[in-house]
């Protein structure tokens, strides 16, 4: 019974939204609302139970002072002045709190300044890193072994140069030829994983929804 009825749960859940989405009928579409509306309850408490988390692993590194317990406690403290400034101050003076009678939701001033002055950079410097991961592994795939590889380093080049004012300077044809390459085989091959994607989601849910994965319950298959 104890994983009985979440199966259940899953199963009907399941076909009912299967059945939905292909019957364009007005009960169908209705009952897609109201399982969008259950779905962001549903979404409010995993919400609480991973800030939760969070405080709970996060706590414990802090108080044990583990290796890199540091960036633990800026952690904390960052979610806490967050969720400080988003719930209690207003946008600006003539802005009510969030929690106040009949307020909007805008953005905080404070909100935008914390992510304009420290989010962005803190993303741009990661990316920034990122990059010299990403040209360690370009030259690692892109070294001509065999006639694949030899391909794949040859394309890459060329829409490396298209992409750049230079490659238009030394030929005028370079971006066009970029640019298709980018279209018509590179769209291709995306189309191709794409499709793979979704026949596995496909799998994979009715995988769920039939009981034959059950992983999501905690314990095994079968």
């Amino acid at each position: 019974m104890k994983q009985a009825l979440p199966r259940l749960l899953c199963l009907v859940a399941g076909v009912v939204m299967i059945v939905q989405f292909f019957v364009p009928h007005g009960v169908s579409e209705t009952l897609f609302s109201e399982s969008l509306r259950w779905v962001r309850i549903i979404s409010a408490f995993a919400l609480i139970l991973g800030v939760r988390s969070i405080i709970a692993h996060h706590g414990t590194r802090v108080r044990r002072r583990t290796a890199g317990w540091v960036y633990s406690a800026v952690t904390l403290t960052a979610m806490v002045v967050s969720t400080f400034i988003g719930l209690f101050v207003g946008k600006d003076a003539n802005t009510p709190s969030l929690l106040a009678s009949g307020a909007q939701t805008p953005i905080p001033l404070h909100m935008q300044l914390l992510y304009e002055n420290i989010m962005a950079p803190l993303g741009a410097t990661m990316f920034s890193i990122l990059a010299f991961y990403m040209a360690s592994a370009a030259y690692r795939a892109f070294r001509a072994r065999n006639k694949e590889a030899t391909l794949l380093l040859v394309a890459a080049f060329i829409v490396m140069i298209g992409m750049v004012p230079i490659g238009a300077a030394i030929w005028t044809k370079f971006p066009d030829v970029a640019q298709w390459l980018l279209n018509v085989p590179n769209m291709a091959a995306k189309r191709g994983i794409w499709f793979g994607i979704a026949l596995g989601m496909i799998a994979t849910s009715l995988k769920i929804i039939l009981g034959i994965e059950r992983g999501w319950l905690g314990g095994g298959r079968g």
